[in-house]
């Protein structure tokens, strides 16, 4: 596919994965969370133009400040997003509007990376987009499960059948 394929592609899933982060999800500890970045991984790194062989050094330059860029953005959308345990012992997360803001302070830098690329003629496929987005996911992903274990379910007593209630004495009368 060519490039700017590629980055529409890459631009929806971005997309459609913000969208779905700001309804509430159930975050499920023993599951593979790590599969999905480990999969948009490996497909980023099978790509030979990862790093431009007449920028070398440049083109490695702007790739790690993509990967930086793409840890940051998933740090701060863990530490943004609200996570809150249910009776029943779920644990559950939303995006907050401050996590939104985290993306856009992202999506903004990564614009400029690019640019910087395009003006000192460094040629950048889409593969490093997908490997920062894989460290986006793979670092947001393990920041909620670490927040989640932390959490202990609210168990709200409730008096069984039989059971004295526990009135209020606000004054005996005699």
């Amino acid at each position: 596919m060519s490039g700017l394929v590629d980055a529409l592609l890459i631009m929806v899933a971005v997309v459609v994965v913000i969208a779905r982060q700001f309804r509430a999800s159930r975050i499920d500890t023993g599951r593979r969370w790590w599969l999905l970045p480990v999969v948009l991984a490996v497909v980023a790194l099978r790509e030979p133009a990862l790093v431009d062989a007449q920028h070398r050094a440049a083109s490695i330059a702007l790739l790690t400040a993509e990967l930086l860029t793409g840890l940051a953005i998933g740090a701060g959308w863990a530490w943004t997003s609200r996570i809150w345990t249910e009776p029943d012992g779920a644990v559950w997360s939303r995006s907050t509007r401050a996590s939104g803001a985290v993306w856009a302070v992202g999506i903004a830098l990564r614009v400029g990376l690019f640019a910087l690329g395009v003006a000192i003629g460094v040629h950048q496929s889409s593969s490093a987009l997908l490997l920062a987005l894989a460290a986006t996911l793979l670092v947001r992903s393990g920041f909620l499960v670490r927040r989640a274990h932390y959490l202990r379910p609210v168990a709200i007593p409730a008096p069984a059948y039989g059971e004295p209630m526990v009135r209020s004495t606000g004054k005996e009368r005699v």
